[in-house]
């Protein structure tokens, strides 16, 4: 006698139907997961995460201890942040805006170190320093609740942080290795990328720098802005062969203090770029970029720019 349990859907009877769709058409259909997926520096930017600053970056009264260099206004700081929102709205991209930090730490608020989107996903950080452990949850929360689908988190002894990771082009990353990534991170990312069939070359980050995103910023497919006096030299040369023309920035205070090559590129030649650095803004015109400005003089006040505080989930 038959089972009546086996004509069940739960059972594999008539009721069940296999999923005959792969992950990435989940993504395309937009009908499972909301819109994500990057695999380009430069082709227009559409959704972004902006982290809401919390109160704990308000109460620092020893910048250095938790790696910034001044203390930050915290109603200042969220002015500007409001602002930033409105820009990038104004541009058409799709903000999220993640308001549930009031347990967050301070650095929160530089949500590009937090994770590296794929074309399939996220991949989660494990930041380098004590003192910003514990605020890729807050990422991992807050693209979980935009629909973004999380590939896997970084973890055991690695460490990474999303501005170290750089797309050179569709099927190559360029992953920094040094103090914020280490190497068993970057295997981590390599093996996530080599299951899209994407290649990741590890980089050296040199000393001074925070990031690989701190040593080159793309702009175009085959434009780039670079750190002169820091440039690996691997890099020069994969820039070389690749076709990509560099504007040199030198180490002046617009690079070191108003980090006026810390932008995010908004699309092709037109980008947004810390108020205050009107040499380096004349030199990206005159390669025939477009800019914005945006003052963040209190994220500076925290050790970041515009590229670090802008997660970027979809291009």
């Amino acid at each position: 006698m038959s089972d009546p349990r086996w004509e069940r859907g739960t059972y594999g009877g008539a009721g069940w139907q296999g999923r005959t769709v792969d992950h990435e058409g989940d993504i395309a259909s937009g009908s499972i997961w909301s819109p994500c997926g990057v695999q380009s520096e430069v082709t227009p930017l559409k959704r972004v995460l902006l982290f809401e600053p919390p109160e704990s970056l308000g109460a620092i009264t020893d910048p250095d201890a938790y790696l910034m260099i001044d203390v930050v206004d915290l109603a200042r700081v969220r002015e500007q942040a409001d602002r930033i929102e409105a820009f990038y709205a104004s541009k058409g991209v799709d903000v999220v805006r993640f308001r549930e930090v009031v347990s967050a730490p301070p650095n929160l608020v530089f949500a590009r170190d937090l994770f590296f989107m794929t074309p399939h996903g996220a991949v989660i950080a494990r930041p380098g320093a004590v003192q910003r452990a514990g605020e890729a949850r807050f990422a991992a929360q807050a693209l979980a609740s935009a629909g973004v689908p999380i590939l896997c988190s970084v973890v055991g002894s690695a460490t990474f942080e999303g501005a170290d990771a750089l797309w050179l082009d569709a099927k190559t990353v360029l992953v920094g290795v040094g103090r914020r990534t280490n190497w068993e991170g970057y295997k981590t990312v390599r093996e996530v990328l080599a299951r899209q069939e994407v290649e990741a070359i590890a980089i050296d980050v040199p000393r001074g720098a925070q990031h690989l995103l701190g040593v080159v910023n793309f702009i175009d497919q085959d434009l780039a802005a670079v750190w002169a006096e820091r440039l690996p030299r691997v890099v020069r040369g994969f820039l070389a062969r690749s076709g990509v023309s560099l504007i040199e920035c030198e180490s002046d205070s617009e690079f070191l203090v108003g980090r006026g090559m810390n932008f995010v590129t908004i699309g092709p030649r037109s980008l947004v770029m810390p108020a205050g650095c009107p040499g380096l803004k004349a030199k990206f015109e005159s390669a025939g970029v477009e800019v914005y400005e945006l003052e963040i003089s209190e994220y500076l006040n925290a050790a970041g720019g515009l590229g670090c505080l802008t997660g970027i989930v979809q291009r």
